[in-house]
């Protein structure tokens, strides 16, 4: 890619803040309250990219078609808004690379499959994550990820057309995004990946393994 990178976009769950303790949390208590057993951590960690319908499906093997689906989803997302931030925290090295980002200048924004009201109610428990010059969520636009509107949007918000911007994110829609926004893409490949997923076959333009990598990219592509 010969473009310039002037502008940085990033998911949220996976990528900035690890929020699988509390989506666990709240998916074993909707289990509970059908008298299910809880799934172990490292069940649910791998699919929490796919959201609240897809840790439903994970727990409940319930599809959305079902007539239980939406109480369940509304409960899980009552039981999840209050508990938002128990266990939630920035992935090692985000702090140093939001720092970075700043310092030199770069603009940064969040584009989100997460609804507003939660990404919104998350993204205040962390003031580093203020400087944002956008909240992209799920729900802002007619369409979220894997179309690329919410990222074409954020570019609006960086001044930065999409060719110099680079999106991260830790799931394949987040890929399939930015590659159809054209975009330069990066893996978040310490986030919610399951172990035997091909990344290779998302076909993004590098892979990381910590956010600290980040900067490496930047520096080769500014």
């Amino acid at each position: 890619m010969n473009a310039k990178i002037k502008g940085i976009l990033f998911d949220l769950d996976g990528t900035l803040l690890d929020t699988a303790g509390d989506l666990a949390a709240t998916l074993n208590k909707v289990l509970a309250s059908q008298q299910i057993k809880p799934l172990h951590f490292d069940e649910i960690r791998p699919a929490i990219s796919t959201g609240v319908t897809g840790l439903l499906t994970l727990g409940l093997n319930i599809k959305e078609q079902d007539p239980a689906f939406a109480s369940l989803r509304q409960q899980f997302i009552d039981d999840y808004k209050q508990h938002i931030c128990v266990y939630t925290h920035l992935f090692p090295g985000i702090e140093t690379l939001v720092n970075y980002l700043q310092e030199n200048k770069w603009p940064w924004g969040i584009v989100t499959n997460k609804s507003s009201a939660l990404a919104i109610d998350l993204v205040k428990q962390f003031p580093l994550l203020n400087s944002a010059k956008c909240l992209i969520a799920g729900d802002t636009l007619k369409y979220s990820k894997p179309h690329p509107q919410p990222l074409l949007h954020a570019c609006q918000y960086l001044a930065c057309i999409p060719e110099n911007c680079i999106y991260i994110g830790d799931a394949k829609c987040d890929i399939e995004a930015a590659n159809a926004a054209g975009m330069y893409s990066l893996i978040a490949y310490y986030g919610y990946i399951h172990p035997e997923e091909d990344v290779n076959a998302w076909k993004a333009s590098a892979i990381i393994s910590t956010p600290l990598d980040i900067i490496e990219h930047l520096k080769r592509l500014r």
